[in-house]
């Protein structure tokens, strides 16, 4: 693993004004990079976010990304920063659209993405219900990436409750897994924290957890609360409960000393169901 590097996440209260949502990621991003950020994340739906599906349908970009992505790859080269893109919607050959995960170079390169696995079919404490898949097509592999300073993993939010997922990636090598999210306030109060805490300690990795915040069109509230955590499971930094970037300083040494002390994903062992 390389030296130290400088993380930002961007905590975003996007709504359905694609172009506003656009100049929001690039001012922050801007901001993150003259204030040294390396690597600058987004949260799911950092461009689009409308609780109505009918209106992510209506408002996805072309399969490729299209002048969204092309922005945002121009934006890398310029600030010389890699960026995750928590989560672009876009079209699939189905009528369902995909939540894709995109990850790009300094050099403007797209390195990897990843299609969101688990959809979010729940019914809310308030009685609310969201049945993601009937908008959205589920990936169906795990997606690592090399980058200067160690191993990716990528997931997007509701994969958050699926340990097995960040097993595997860990498993893989993994010394960071981003959970770029827009996690609903009902289930953030309760379980947001403790989750991301339990993925981190589970896999001796640092988690970058950038988040929506606030109200957005559609009815939908988030919880906000970007987290960056590191393999023992410290909170190095929470951003709290309204938009603005988060920053961490990061030692990618720190996961293999955590990982000598409490080799863990050495003693996975197989076993029979009950």
């Amino acid at each position: 693993m390389s030296e130290r590097l400088r993380v930002a996440c961007l905590q975003l209260n996007s709504g359905s004004d694609l172009p506003g949502n656009v100049a929001t990621v690039r001012a922050l991003a801007r901001e993150a990079a003259g204030n040294g950020a390396q690597f600058v994340l987004t949260p799911e739906y950092a461009f689009m976010l409308d609780g109505r599906g009918r209106m992510m349908r209506d408002g996805a970009l072309p399969a490729e990304g299209g002048e969204v992505l092309a922005e945002m790859r121009e934006l890398a080269r310029e600030l010389q920063v890699w960026l995750l893109l928590g989560s672009l919607t876009v079209r699939t050959e189905e009528e369902r659209i995909a939540n894709r995960s995109v990850l790009v170079a300094a050099d403007g390169a797209i390195i990897a993405s990843y299609d969101k696995i688990h959809m979010f079919d729940v019914t809310l404490p308030d009685g609310k219900v969201i049945r993601e898949s009937s908008a959205y097509l589920p990936g169906d592999r795990a997606v690592i990436a090399d980058t200067p300073w160690g191993k990716l993993g990528l997931t997007v939010c509701y994969d958050l409750r699926f340990p097995g997922l960040f097993r595997v990636l860990a498993r893989a090598g993994a010394a960071f897994i981003s959970v770029p999210s827009s996690f609903q306030r009902q289930t953030g109060k309760a379980h947001w924290h403790p989750l991301l805490r339990a993925r981190a300690i589970e896999n001796e990795c640092f988690i970058f957890a950038p988040a929506m915040c606030g109200d957005h069109p559609g009815d939908r509230q988030t919880y906000g609360h970007s987290l960056i955590i590191d393999p023992w499971g410290e909170i190095l930094a929470d951003g709290g409960e309204a938009p603005g970037i988060v920053y961490g300083e990061i030692d990618p040494a720190r996961v293999a000393k955590v990982r000598r002390m409490m080799p863990s994903l050495e003693h996975d062992r197989e076993f029979l169901p009950p």
